[in-house]
């Protein structure tokens, strides 16, 4: 098998799994790009990102470009001639960057697509209650998520599986996925395959868009079981929210408890020691952990020892 050249390009944590794979493969590394140093937090501190924390310790040559059509970060780009480029939770990129290595730009994306193209596949997953997902890789084109697909991995997505435990999964899974990928390209066996002809033989387009605040607001009239899964796709990050009195808080987890009655949609209930529920359309969602607004994230009883609830 051929040794490749690869320059990586990916900014969080899940990029690394798959930056650490090809830099423990056969293939040859030759440059990684990542998201320029920007201030956070109260002191705006400079802060880093996993994947430039990866590539230092590991003295790999390192590029911040703040724009990927700089005249010095193209002609830094082409000085490496890197056979292949890889690409994991980035930027979308400009055509004269994917066209520019001969074996072209692939792409490890988490979904099954053409199935929840965009930004935030994990999530929408969850919050619609699929019981899989999975990996894709695919080569780079003009349309966001739409190039031919190389190689899929599925994944499980568990009855009380978060987005979270599904991100940890896939990353692992998503790693392994891009080095076969990449061996078979170096192999010349890779036989993409046209996600159009995909969609023409019954493959479903579903969209992933980019999450909002909004997008996180809990809505009770909704059957418990739809309540459940929004909380679950979006925990931890950015975390289903709801007002509880007169503030709010984020809630992270909680369990369905599905039965009729007779109260109003959203109202609380609570004993004021173990348990807090909150009237849905078809039972109640009992919250297990949650964060009110000021306070820590804390499991429901430790939160109400300390909370008097609304009248």
């Amino acid at each position: 098998m051929k040794s490749l050249r690869i320059v990586f390009m990916g900014t969080p944590e899940f990029a690394v799994a798959s930056l650490d794979a090809l830099v423990n493969s056969e293939h040859e590394v030759v440059g990684v790009v990542t998201v320029a140093d920007k201030p956070a937090g109260r002191g705006q501190q400079l802060s880093t990102s996993a994947v430039k924390d990866y590539a230092v310790r590991h003295h790999l040559r390192l590029m911040q470009p703040v724009k990927l059509k700089e005249e010095t970060f193209i002609e830094e780009l082409k000085s490496l001639e890197a056979d292949l480029f890889v690409v994991v939770a980035f930027r979308m990129l400009p055509e004269i960057v994917w066209t520019m290595p001969p074996l072209g730009t692939i792409n490890l994306h988490g979904s099954l697509l053409p199935k929840y193209r965009g930004a935030a596949p994990i999530n929408w997953a969850v919050i619609n209650g699929e019981i899989e997902t999975g990996v894709t890789t695919f080569f780079l084109r003009h349309e966001i998520d739409t190039g031919s697909v190389i190689q899929q991995t599925v994944i499980p997505i568990y009855e009380e599986d978060n987005a979270g435990a599904v991100h940890d999964r896939m990353m692992i899974i998503g790693a392994q996925t891009l080095k076969e990928t990449v061996d078979l390209i170096a192999q010349n066996k890779a036989i993409p395959i046209s996600q159009d002809d995909m969609i023409a033989t019954g493959a479903a387009v579903v969209h992933a868009p980019k999450i909002f605040k909004e997008d996180c607001k809990i809505d009770w009239s909704l059957p418990v079981a739809q309540i459940h899964n929004k909380v679950r796709g979006l925990s931890p990050y950015p975390a289903a929210w709801t007002a509880l009195g007169d503030k709010t808080a984020k809630i992270f987890s909680g369990k369905k408890i599905i039965e009729s009655h007779q109260n109003t949609v959203g109202s609380l209930h609570s004993d004021g020691k173990k348990y807090l529920n909150i009237a849905c359309v078809d039972g109640y969602y009992s919250i297990t952990e949650l964060q009110y607004e000021g306070k820590k994230r804390m499991g429901v009883e430790e939160f109400l020892r300390g909370w008097r609830m609304p009248i």
